[in-house]
């Protein structure tokens, strides 16, 4: 209800309404204030401005107490804001606005608070730098370097980006669209957006020919060149937040590890064992004490007190705060790459499938690049199209953390085509799922001639496990994990513009492919 401590407006800004709740703690005076942009509040959106207020005032009742403001407000074209939602293309001009409309208001004290998740957070990220007045902030699962959220190695991104993107996409003004999933595998993919929406759509066809992450497209604002680099020099003390299995992991750790020895002695980053929305029951496995809120509780409020010394931080500060998979416990330290590794060849021989383009592979989980987080992988070979290869037994328990990497020596009878690898640890109840990743020939030899013999190296995003003595590490190559990554058409160039896909005999000689895994 409105009152005194708590009411509504709608903000006016650049022709749009933006739908603004206050909370207030339950007196008088001026208050830190903690500050939250969100789209994902179409729910509100036939409800009464009262009842939507209450239902906002009860979710933020944790700050309120504690003596801190909450302005809460839904994005633009989301939940009761008017205008047209595209996604991060009015982040900046609406959040700026709004901090501009609180620093006015009789409630502010002088302190802002930056709070949210995921997309949540990348409305603060592209406010960024911040303001002198910003004193902390939380920034949960949301990796700031755009590229990362749409591409891997020039491969879009659709279990991530895609889907995602069209969901977001005018949701209020145009609630259907001519989607599936399937609309990815659209030839040629410069059709996409009038097929779907009906419509053209410059932001997502630029993002879509712009598959190359040294391209100048991506240091452009409207690309998120002004985010990539936001947290390198901030003086900021910031709470980043990821899982093992967020579709953010790797940007997120490369953000952490490119911030200034300054920026990073005054912030923290917490890795919880699980997927995007930190979900243990629909993950294969719930850790022991893996839960975030079990171990540290209300970490935000806390690390919000923390920045205003009224307390001590939740977790250890200028570290990295991370769950030893399978070893069930929380370690804090600086998460540097280890010295020590081991390296496995795949095998004997060679072995060689037919990628079809039009019939991509399946894999279960997004691991750290699709959502769905992790899952139990089908059994070995599951597929013609999927070549399975196994480490030996481990002989001890054995500490595996940092980036794991991979070298396959390949061949092809194309000109280009591409390869996947799916790394699993295999324990007695089944594969567990751990990483992946997906490159291209033409990355590693622009002029690929078919039949030539080359080596291609992956690198996966950062985890901290134990294999237990007697299990073993199996390594999935394929050409395709749809709907994940884009499917490779064959075929060399600009994906966006080609019209055909054909299919491709792509062998791995194992004897001269090797997995090599850093361990402490």
């Amino acid at each position: 209800m409105t009152n005194t401590y708590s009411y509504y407006t709608y903000l006016p800004h650049d022709g749009v309404e933006l739908f603004t709740a206050v909370i207030l703690p339950e007196s008088e005076g001026r208050f830190p204030t903690v500050i939250m942009r969100n789209p994902y509040v179409d729910y509100f959106q036939d409800m009464t401005e009262e009842a939507v207020l209450a239902a906002m005032a009860e979710q933020v009742t944790s700050f309120t107490e504690a003596g801190y403001a909450v302005v809460s407000q839904h994005c633009r074209g989301r939940g009761k804001s008017s205008g047209d939602c595209i996604p991060f293309i009015y982040e900046r001009p609406d959040g700026l606005h709004l901090y501009d409309w609180i620093r006015a208001q009789p409630f502010y004290n002088g302190e802002l608070f930056p709070v949210g998740g995921s997309y949540t957070t990348a409305v603060h990220y592209e406010t960024m730098p911040f303001a002198p007045d910003i004193k902390g902030a939380v920034l949960e699962i949301m990796d700031p370097d755009r590229y990362n959220c749409c591409f891997r190695n020039g491969f879009f991104k659709v279990g991530l980006a895609g889907g995602w993107y069209v969901g977001m996409y005018k949701n209020k003004t145009m609630p259907q669209k001519n989607y599936a999933d399937e609309s990815y595998l659209t030839l040629p993919m410069s059709e996409f957006s009038k097929t779907v929406f009906g419509e053209e759509c410059p932001d997502l066809d630029d993002i879509l020919s712009h598959p190359d992450r040294n391209d100048p497209f991506w240091d452009k604002p409207e690309a998120g060149g002004d985010t990539r680099r936001v947290l390198r020099d901030t003086k900021v003390p910031i709470l980043l937040v990821t899982g093992f299995y967020d579709i953010f992991t790797g940007g997120i750790f490369d953000a952490w590890k490119a911030m200034s020895p300054e920026s990073q002695a005054n912030c923290a980053l917490l890795v919880h064992p699980y997927n995007h929305g930190n979900d243990a029951p629909s993950q294969p496995i719930q850790f022991e004490k893996g839960s975030t809120r079990e171990i540290f509780g209300n970490y935000v409020l806390q690390w919000l007190e923390y920045t205003r010394s009224k307390g001590e931080a939740p977790i250890p500060v200028g570290k990295v705060t991370y769950h030893q998979c399978f070893g069930n416990k929380w370690l804090s330290d600086d998460f540097t790459q280890p010295v020590a590794t081991l390296t496995f060849p795949l095998g004997d021989g060679e072995r060689s499938y037919t990628y079809n383009p039009y019939a991509p592979a399946r894999f279960q989980g997004g691991l750290t690049f699709g959502f769905d987080g992790n899952a139990w992988q089908p059994g070995p070979d599951s597929r013609y199209d999927i070549l399975s290869f196994f480490t030996p037994e481990f002989t001890e328990d054995t500490f595996v953390k940092g980036k794991m990497q991979a070298k396959l020596r390949v061949k092809s009878d194309v000109e280009d085509t591409c390869f996947y690898l799916r790394l699993s640890l295999v324990k007695e109840e089944g594969a567990y799922g751990l990483r992946d990743d997906i490159n291209q020939i033409s990355n590693f030899a622009p002029d690929y001639t078919p039949g030539e013999e080359i080596d291609m190296t992956f690198t996966f995003d950062e985890h901290a496990f134990v294999v237990k003595k007697g299990e073993k590490l199996r390594i999935d190559v394929s050409s395709s994990a749809f709907p994940y990554y884009i499917p490779h058409t064959n075929y060399r160039g600009l994906y966006y513009t080609q019209d055909k896909a054909k299919s491709a005999c792509n062998t791995v000689i194992a004897g001269e492919s090797t997995l090599t895994i850093p361990i402490v």
